[in-house]
C-alpha cells in the first residue's frame, strides 16, 4: 500500500484553529489510514492507505479533518518519492549564508513559473521546483516574515515549512 505525506495548512496558529497532533492522528486512523505518524505540532503527517490518487487521499483527509476539527483544513499530499525530491532540491538550493530558507508546499504546480520566479530580488529568491516554491531569503528579512516576496498570490493553495523541517522529514519518512 502506498505511503503519503500530508501537510496541513493554517492549523495551531491562533485560538480558533487548534488541531493537536493526537487529534490529527486519530482523525487519520478513523478515516482508515494506517501507519499514521506525526512530526511536531504543525500539521505534518505520514499515512499509508489503499488509496492511490493524490486527489482521493487529499479529499479523504480534508473530510476527516473537517469533521474532527470543526473547520476546513486544506491539506497538501505528496508521495514519498515526490517529497524525497523536494528534500533533495532544498539541500541543493540551500546555502549557509541565507538568513532563512522556507519551502512553500503547493497543492498544484503554479500556472506561470516564470512569473513566480520573477519576483526575485538581489537579496531574496523564489525558485519553483514541481509543487514546491523555495524562498531563499537573504539579510534584511523581518522576524516572522515568511513571504516577503509575496509569491503566495501567484501560487494558489500552499503551506509553508522551513528548510530544517523539510530535510528532516525527507530523511525520516522517504
Amino acid at each position: 500500500m502506498p505511503t503519503h505525506l500530508a501537510f496541513l495548512r493554517a492549523i495551531n496558529l491562533g485560538a480558533t484553529r487548534k488541531f493537536p497532533k493526537d487529534a490529527i492522528r486519530k482523525a487519520c486512523e478513523d478515516a482508515g489510514f494506517t501507519d499514521v505518524e506525526t512530526h511536531i505540532n504543525t500539521g505534518n503527517v505520514r499515512v499509508t492507505s489503499s488509496l492511490r490518487s493524490r486527489a482521493k487521499v487529499e479529499a479523504t483527509l480534508e473530510k476527516a479533518f473537517r469533521e474532527a476539527a470543526g473547520f476546513e483544513v486544506p491539506t497538501i499530499v505528496f508521495t514519498q518519492a515526490e517529497f524525497a525530491q523536494i528534500g533533495a532540491d532544498a539541500e541543493e538550493l540551500h546555502s549557509d549564508d541565507l538568513a532563512r530558507h522556507y519551502v512553500l508546499l503547493l497543492k498544484e504546480s503554479p500556472k506561470d513559473v516564470a512569473a513566480v520566479e520573477a519576483v526575485s530580488t538581489d537579496e531574496h529568491r523564489a525558485v519553483v521546483r514541481n509543487r514546491a516554491c523555495h524562498l531563499l531569503l537573504g539579510d534584511g528579512v523581518q522576524a516572522g516574515s515568511v513571504d516577503p516576496l509575496r509569491v503566495e498570490r501567484l501560487i494558489g493553495v500552499a503551506t509553508n515549512r522551513n528548510y530544517n523541517v523539510v530535510t528532516t522529514l525527507a530523511g525520516k519518512w522517504c
